[in-house]
């Protein structure tokens, strides 16, 4: 399943898991990449990848966060609520403090995303996420250098 990610940047990647990979940056090793490789990933594994990267959050200092979700199809509200709610404020509190984002070209996709992060603010207003930097882009490389 390993596949890398074209990039400018040399990437390593630091586990693979049945939906995802993870990276990090060699060239910048405060940063962190997981890029999905299936339509979806089930709420489980999508808790086990974000749990291995707040380890490496602890263990190597990441900052941030480039999550690529262009091969995702299915959006799953009760991930991205866990995602902000508990594993963000945890995340924030460990330094990890900047998340590029980088979507499906799909309008339906990216619709849903901003429903679901509209529901997340009217529930919780004051999260931290709302103190992160959060950024969408195009590409891995403009995610990563800015």
């Amino acid at each position: 399943m390993s596949e890398i990610l074209e990039s400018k940047h040399r990437l390593s990647i630091e586990k693979e898991f049945k939906s995802a990979l993870v990276y990090t940056v060699d060239d910048k090793p405060n940063i962190a990449v997981v890029s999905a490789t299936n339509s979806y990933i089930p709420v489980e594994e999508f808790k086990d990848i974000f749990r291995f990267i707040g380890g490496l959050v602890k263990s190597n200092g990441i900052e941030k966060l480039v999550f690529d979700k262009r091969k995702l199809s299915v959006f799953h509200q009760p991930s991205m609520e866990w995602y902000f709610i508990e594993w963000k404020e945890e995340m924030y509190d460990l330094g990890l403090q900047s998340h590029r984002k980088i979507l499906p070209e799909d309008p339906v996709f990216r619709q849903s995303v901003k429903i679901g992060r509209s529901s997340i603010e009217e529930k919780f207003p004051q999260g931290k996420y709302k103190q992160m930097d959060i950024q969408y882009f195009e590409t891995i490389d403009d995610a990563i250098t800015k």
